[in-house]
């Protein structure tokens, strides 16, 4: 009996360290991120490809850096969404969330560019995939944020252009001069980065939307002009 309840608390406490750690993963991902890049780039260094996959391993580290910028430096993205983007009167926590942030971040972000990297000589339709959810960062932060909240930067505005906006062209040049993808890869690549923009980003934000969440953002994910606000 002894035993069993020994068990039992043993693993306890190990659930309760991993939620605790998926807790401290929700509002610190990005900053985990910046140690990726570190690592990423010793990689590079040391492996020295070239061309596509050279680019396709560049265009990850390069969302590291974007989201750094999004979400830790200046940092305010999730407010911005939250207002400027859906009119929110709870931009702390409604419709875009901690939690919901990590998923499309970290499993569909991290995860896809991760693939599209490992695999694009069997899948260059992922890279392509991946490569229009750039394409969509850059309009949206060039366009359709800058509209919505009347300003002429937000969060991700910069990387989207010194980083995505090169890495864009190099690709599809790539594909194209070198003849790296047959009609059903443009087909497929299209169709699914489509869907990611769509579903995988705007979509997942709206159905993980929840006003009672527990996953509220605190101060400096806001915009300055709404940290002193108060919101229920």
């Amino acid at each position: 009996m002894q035993q069993r309840t020994l068990i039992e608390h043993q693993n306890y406490l190990t659930i309760r360290k991993l939620m605790n750690s998926i807790k401290y993963l929700r509002y610190h991902w990005f900053d985990l991120a910046i140690i990726l890049v570190i690592a990423l780039g010793i990689g590079l260094f040391v492996a020295e490809p070239s061309g596509m996959e050279l680019l396709l391993w560049i265009s990850l580290g390069s969302l590291f850096l974007h989201q750094f910028e999004e979400w830790r430096y200046p940092g305010y993205f999730p407010g911005m969404v939250n207002k400027a983007m859906f009119k929110s009167d709870m931009p702390d926590r409604y419709p875009l969330n901690a939690n919901s942030g990590m998923l499309v971040n970290v499993v569909l972000g991290w995860g896809g560019y991760f693939l599209a990297a490992l695999f694009w000589k069997q899948a260059i339709w992922l890279a392509i995939a991946t490569i229009l959810v750039s394409v969509g960062n850059i309009f949206a932060h060039t366009i359709i944020f800058n509209i919505k909240g009347k300003t002429l930067y937000n969060p991700g505005l910069i990387t989207s252009w010194i980083l995505f906006v090169p890495i864009v062209y190099f690709f599809f040049y790539l594909v194209i001069t070198e003849n790296l993808a047959s009609r059903l890869d443009w087909a497929l690549g299209i169709c699914f980065g489509l869907i990611l923009n769509y579903f995988g980003v705007y979509k997942m934000i709206i159905w993980l939307a929840d006003k009672d969440t527990p996953y509220v953002f605190s101060r400096r994910f806001l915009i300055p002009t709404e940290r002193q606000l108060p919101h229920e």
